[in-house]
């Protein structure tokens, strides 16, 4: 059983990793089916292990209480993640166009150096029977940003989406994927261990940040 201050590190590294880019399966149909893990906070957790990958696919389906444009809104703020994102130290956006961003983002976290890289994110919208739904996903894209920095870890690998659903007036039903190396020496079971609290903290602060007055235009 772990100690009440390796459970702490657990929880932050599990926070980290799913916060590499606050997100389809981009693992592919090789890998386990889905596996339950529990709900916590209003949020069904789930995971499943690549082919050929020690660190595991986690998914996360909540409700927010807001149309599903204000959460969207949210989501593609990323220069406001350092205000509401645990961790996000630094976020610089490169490249946007109507559907795309290029983003370069360093996480700073206690008792482990500093994480950065650079993601594409695409996001597309469609209408559904309850209002607008909009898929975002993105990849690493390390190549289109800086160059690594003297005590920083690069991090490699980063893939994620979020589904976001209208499913009424002011209701949201989201759903996030994400599969992330964390960079460094950092154990694959200390990576997925307590993911689930770290999912329900992604759910909590975007809940936090749907009630902004910026963001009451995108209703």
């Amino acid at each position: 059983m772990l100690s009440r201050g390796a459970t702490a590190l657990v929880r932050r590294l599990a926070i980290f990793l799913l916060l590499l880019c606050a997100v389809s399966a981009f693992a592919g149909t090789d890998a386990t089916a889905w596996q339950c893990e529990g709900t916590q906070g209003g949020v069904v957790i789930s995971s499943r292990t690549p082919t050929g990958s020690s660190v595991k696919e986690f998914r996360g389906v909540g409700e927010i209480e807001a149309s599903s444009s204000v959460v969207f809104a949210v989501l593609n703020d990323p220069e406001a993640f350092p205000s509401f994102m645990p961790y996000v130290a630094e976020i610089k956006v490169l490249q946007r166009t109507k559907d795309s961003t290029v983003a370069y983002q360093r996480l700073s976290m206690p008792l482990i150096s500093d994480r950065d890289y650079t993601v594409r994110s695409e996001h597309s919208e469609t209408q559904g029977p309850d209002g607008p739904v909009y898929h975002i996903h993105w990849n690493s894209a390390n190549a289109l940003g800086p160059a690594p920095l003297p005590g920083v870890e690069r991090v490699q690998s980063c893939a994620g989406s979020w589904l976001l659903e209208a499913t009424g007036p002011g209701a949201t039903r989201a759903t996030y994927l994400i599969q992330s190396d964390t960079g460094g020496a950092i154990p694959a079971f200390m990576a997925n261990h307590g993911s689930q609290v770290a999912i329900r903290k992604v759910f909590a602060a975007v809940r936090k940040e749907v009630l902004e007055p910026k963001y009451a235009a995108s209703k």
